[in-house]
């Protein structure tokens, strides 16, 4: 074996052709001449050019940034192993101990995939949105224009003035909102004690302290806690308010935090939600209030 064959552009071939299209819950086709995906297959889970992974493969691109290797671990499905693997053969630090993980370990990948239809997405310990499909899209509108950064629950919850005018989907109302407000700074008070040397954490806590009273105020009464489930109506732009049972379940491992949307077996809700999908993917504007 030829030392080229164990760098960054093979590994991620070897990777990428041992996954089936089943794997990633993508439809196989009829014919496939393709060992496992194919190259623009990756690139859409991962959120590249096809032009790109071609570079990436044929070694004339070899310095993805932490922010492309993440995702291309966990389109790739990668263990916590492979992933550090994929990072040191970028150059790169692989993510450590006490720091919040981006990264969807394969298990979690596959019980999310088969949720099917069904509104779902990922989020980190921070509240950073990972991962969602196609119905969470279709429910609450396609967030892929956002910055990474700006995907955060609490960016959106609290917003500072920088934040105005950008918002993480369709306005949602809460049946409580004050008690679920106060659940997300509580999980986000034991994510502080977690990894209290994570910047992403610290600087979200200072921007949001400093740029929104409210939070400020929940903040300083110390609760800590892990978010529940509640009921929430979001203000769809093309089939009207859908009101929905929001349930969220926790990783002990990563502290990921699976979200689920469902609607009560043949209600109104459950037809909108349907709707909805039907609809497609509507993009947030940058301007949406």
């Amino acid at each position: 074996m030829s030392i080229d064959a164990t760098g960054l552009g093979a590994t991620i071939r070897a990777w990428r052709e041992r996954l089936t299209p089943a794997e990633v819950g993508l439809p196989a086709g009829r014919v496939r001449r393709a060992v496992g995906l194919r190259r623009e297959e990756l690139a859409d889970l991962a959120g590249v050019s096809v032009d790109y992974i071609v570079r990436l493969e044929q070694s004339r691109a070899t310095t993805p940034s932490a922010q492309v290797a993440g995702s291309l671990a966990r389109a790739l499905r990668l263990s916590g192993d492979e992933r550090d693997h994929l990072y040191r053969l970028a150059g790169l630090q692989p993510p450590h101990d006490g720091m919040v993980s981006d990264h969807i370990p394969p298990g979690v990948q596959r019980v999310v995939g088969r949720l099917g239809k069904t509104p779902v997405a990922v989020f980190a310990a921070d509240w950073r949105l990972l991962w969602w499909n196609h119905g969470w899209a279709a429910l609450l509108g396609d967030l892929s224009a956002l910055a990474p950064d700006e995907r955060n629950l609490v960016r959106s919850r609290f917003p500072v003035a920088a934040d105005r005018g950008r918002v993480a989907g369709w306005r949602v109302d809460m049946q409580n909102a004050e008690t679920s407000d106060r659940a997300i700074v509580a999980d986000l008070r034991r994510a502080s004690a977690r990894y209290p040397g994570d910047p992403r954490v610290t600087e979200l806590i200072r921007r949001t302290v400093e740029g929104n009273a409210r939070f400020a105020r929940l903040w300083q009464e110390g609760a800590v806690g892990a978010h529940a489930e509640d009921h929430k109506t979001i203000h769809h732009p093309a089939v009207g308010d859908i009101t929905v049972d929001c349930d969220v379940l926790g990783d002990a491992d990563t502290d990921l935090k699976i979200v689920i949307f469902t609607a009560a077996p043949g209600s109104e809700d459950e037809t909108k939600l349907d709707l909805a999908r039907v609809t497609g993917l509507i993009s947030v504007p940058a301007d949406a209030v």
